[in-house]
Formats: C-alpha cells, structure tokens, sequence
C-alpha cells in the first residue's frame, strides 16, 4: 500500500497505474480492495465507537461528536465510490 505524503507542499509523482498524480496537502493511497474493506470496517468501528460513547452531554462534545462522525461518513463515501468507479470501469 503505497502513500505519499506532501504534508501541504506541492508534490508529483507517477502512481503504479501511470498516472502523473499532482496534490498540494493530500496524501494518495494505492490499496486494494480487501484493503478497502478492511478500512472501510475499521472505519465503522470507529463510527459507532464514537456513537456509543457514555459520557455528560455538552454542548462542545456533542458538536465535536457530530463533526467526527460526519467526517467519518465521507470517508467512508469517498471509499465506496471508489469501488462503484472500479465496478463500471470509470
């Protein structure tokens, strides 16, 4: 599993695909789809995780709650659309 990191520098590098790939602040991943599997269940554990957690409402944690939970979901979006781009050959 390949991962380049331009931690906010402007980077290119050619992916395994041949694709030239040019991110400023973005960190590309090679996986496989088992890999994406098992990252997208992780990724679950961790939602319902922060779901069940017991502890006295306030306002601060449920906002924090909400925004962790929310980026968590398009994560996991942005994964299963890779998958359905896979599946029509896109």
């Amino acid at each position: 599993m390949p991962i380049s990191d331009s931690g906010g520098v402007r980077s290119q590098r050619r992916m395994s695909s041949g694709a030239d790939v040019v991110s400023k602040g973005l960190m590309q991943i090679e996986m496989t789809p088992h890999e994406r599997d098992v990252l997208l269940r992780g990724l679950r554990y961790v939602r319902s995780s922060i779901m069940l957690e017991l502890r006295e409402p306030a306002k601060d944690d449920a906002c924090r709650r909400s925004m962790d939970l929310d980026e968590i979901q398009m994560l996991c979006q942005r994964l299963e659309s890779t998958d359905a781009q896979l599946a029509t050959g896109l």
